[in-house]
């Protein structure tokens, strides 16, 4: 059975619970579809910064690297002013790992209307 390595950022606010489900369904998916993940839970995020006055250690990068992928929940604290875990953690990652999109897949069905059109040929 394959084995994923996967670094999880459970995050602030609501992602410690949303990334702890999304770990339970992919969990669910390696049994029915026959791999595994060994999930690395990474400590950054606004208690982090708090209580070292940096978000993500440059260490961590190199860490970072050898996983397989990576699993990141929402990043933000109303303690913390704009900036700091932004440019830290979220661009940090994204210009290190060449992830320069942050594009959440959408689909639309025929027949369900879509709170913006789309442009004609687009359906």
């Amino acid at each position: 059975m394959k084995q994923y390595q996967l670094a999880s950022f459970p995050g602030d606010g609501i992602g410690p619970e949303v990334v702890s489900e999304t770990h339970k369904v992919l969990d669910a998916a390696g049994d029915k579809f026959g791999f595994g993940i060994k999930w690395h839970v990474q400590p950054y995020g606004a208690e982090y910064y708090l209580a070292n006055g940096r978000a993500l250690p440059e260490t961590a990068m190199n860490e970072l690297g050898q996983f397989d992928a990576m699993l990141l929940g929402a990043i933000g604290d109303p303690r913390i002013p704009p900036g700091p875990l932004e440019q830290e953690i979220l661009l940090a990652l994204r210009f290190r790992f060449d992830q320069y999109v942050n594009l959440r897949p959408a689909l639309s069905f025929p027949g369900v209307p879509l709170p913006v059109a789309l442009p004609e040929g687009q359906e």
